[in-house]
């Protein structure tokens, strides 16, 4: 680093980052009543025997350009993060997830207030999945629900359905 760069870097605030009120870019607004809270989410086939709980979020990302979602399946059996821009080719919300199967997809949204739907393809191995349709909608008491269906054996299949809370304390972890 050259002189004048760590100058800069010392003169620099210390802080937390980025809050919610900063700016987004405008295209990514409808997704700010999500930014930064964490929600755990109890999927509807969850069992005490076989638990399915996953813990979710979203964070604004390089100056606003971007939101990063990250999330884990768990406590870090399986997680993935997702960028979300706006794609000015496309004139479109767009988003690449990778996850730890090694797996990912590329996708966009379409965004309205409090609620977002989306479309992805997956590239490699997904048990077989190769599209996925989702709808998350921020419900009036702060939780969010998240439906979705896959693309399989050519025909689409009932997927998931997980409801969010907040929940300050959960963690999303990667092992």
């Amino acid at each position: 680093m050259n002189c004048a760069l760590a100058i800069i870097a010392i003169a620099l605030p210390l802080g937390s980052g980025p809050s919610a009120e900063e700016s987004l870019d405008p295209h990514l607004e409808p997704l700010r009543p999500f930014l930064n809270k964490t929600y755990r989410g109890v999927f509807k086939n969850s069992t005490p025997e076989k638990p399915l709980v996953d813990v979710m979020r979203m964070e604004r990302a390089m100056n606003g350009k971007a939101i990063r979602t990250m999330h884990s399946l768990n406590e870090g059996e399986y997680g993935g993060e997702t960028l979300i821009y706006w794609d000015a080719e496309k004139k479109a919300v767009g988003y690449f997830y990778l996850t730890t199967a090694g797996f990912r997809t590329e996708g966009t949204l379409e965004l309205s207030a409090g609620k977002f739907t989306s479309i992805e393809e997956v590239k490699g191995d997904a048990n077989g999945i190769s599209k996925v349709r989702g709808i998350s909608e921020l419900k009036s008491d702060g939780t969010i629900l998240v439906t979705a269906e896959y693309f399989a054996k050519e025909r689409w299949m009932p997927g998931r359905e997980t409801l969010y809370k907040v929940d300050p304390s959960a963690k999303v972890i990667f092992k």
